[in-house]
């Protein structure tokens, strides 16, 4: 049996274009994508503030377009797609995240799948492990995804619910609606899930996660930045993420989501059984370490601790605006200018920063 392949670059700013193409080739993405159908590019925004290492960088777009068109992609054929949250706002941090620029260079249509597409009941070819319960009444999906193909565009970071998050969950923000908070207690199944339901619909599946900055703390937002220069990318996302999770600190296989979806078939979660090209990851290990914020404390109590009993009320009636209008004034209006804001202006005053800086208009 073939091993999965992952290539793992190490990249500057001055060359990080040029390297997202040679990742890409060594990846052999073009064995994985059907370069005859759409592309859908799924940016990744976890907050409509710039944060570092918070969402997709406009590096990473770029990068990932212009291999695309200079490898005979036409422009009609890639479409940016984007979904909000109950908390994250697209528009509004594809702007501040300096892509909107990047997508009016190449001439590149966008989605919101929020309020630009058609979500349609979808029955799964293969058993759910437990979306088919949280939405009793029917998984629904958009419609524009089926038949075409995905690139996920991820960053290096850790998350409060499933320790880090990457390729795997960048699905998260594309297959469910704004109601996906109904699957944070059961998140690791659902991911498996989704991976499943890509493997349905999309001829083609890649992803290229950013690590040029990377997250360690309290993901996806409240956040310590940090430079690492690397990139990674895969047609696996199992391997992907998995390695990716090794060079964070942490055991893949000890996070639920890569073990289950591993044991069910739809990826490689053990390092020691993929075919890593370019870096010698072996001995790499950057210490991150998962914690908890005061909102994700409380999510957690809900989902898992003394208020499971209350779940569905507060998560599923009118009670839940609460919640969002908590969790909307800890992180923009407490913690992004109170901490967040000096994290911000220290990474800006690197070489990446500048990079970024580089990219308004």
């Amino acid at each position: 049996m073939l091993k999965p392949k992952v290539a793992v670059l190490k990249t500057t700013p001055e060359t990080v274009l040029d390297d997202y193409a040679r990742l890409m080739h060594m990846a052999e993405y073009r064995g994985s994508i059907d370069m005859s159908r759409e592309t859908i590019l799924k940016i990744n925004i976890s907050w409509h503030k710039y944060f570092p290492a918070c969402s997709t960088t406009p590096w990473q777009l770029e990068g990932v377009i212009r291999t695309l068109i200079e490898d005979g992609f036409s422009k009609d054929q890639l479409v940016l797609v984007h979904n909000d949250t109950v908390v994250v706002k697209s528009k509004v941090g594809e702007i501040r995240n300096r892509l909107a620029p990047v997508g009016r260079r190449y001439g590149l249509r966008t989605l919101y799948l929020q309020n630009g597409a058609q979500w349609s009941p979808y029955e799964p070819n293969h058993p759910m492990m437990v979306l088919d319960k949280v939405y009793p009444r029917g998984i629904e999906i958009p419609e524009f995804f089926i038949g075409k193909n995905i690139i996920h565009l991820p960053t290096m970071k850790t998350h409060v619910f499933t320790t880090m998050t990457g390729a795997m969950k960048n699905a998260f923000g594309g297959l469910l609606q704004t109601h996906r908070h109904w699957t944070h207690s059961v998140i690791h199944e659902t991911l498996v899930d989704l991976l499943t339901i890509q493997k349905e619909i999309h001829p083609g599946i890649f992803a290229v996660t950013d690590g040029t900055l990377a997250g360690d703390g309290p993901g996806p937002r409240a956040m310590i930045p940090k430079v690492k220069n690397y990139l990674l990318a895969s047609s696996d996302q199992v391997a992907l993420d998995a390695c990716a999770a090794h060079m964070m600190g942490f055991d893949p296989l000890s996070l639920d989501f890569l073990r289950l979806a591993q044991e069910r078939g739809l990826g490689c979660g053990s390092v020691s059984d993929i075919e890593i090209i370019g870096e010698d990851i072996s001995d790499v290990n950057f210490g991150f370490h998962c914690a908890d914020t005061f909102a994700s404390r409380g999510q957690k109590a809900i989902y898992h601790g003394w208020l499971k009993p209350f779940e569905k009320i507060l998560l599923r009636s009118p009670l839940v605006f609460w919640s969002y209008i908590a969790s909307k004034v800890y992180h923009d209006c407490f913690w992004y200018p109170f901490v967040g804001r000096k994290r911000v202006n220290k990474i800006l005053e690197t070489d990446w920063g500048r990079l970024f800086q580089e990219y308004a208009g």
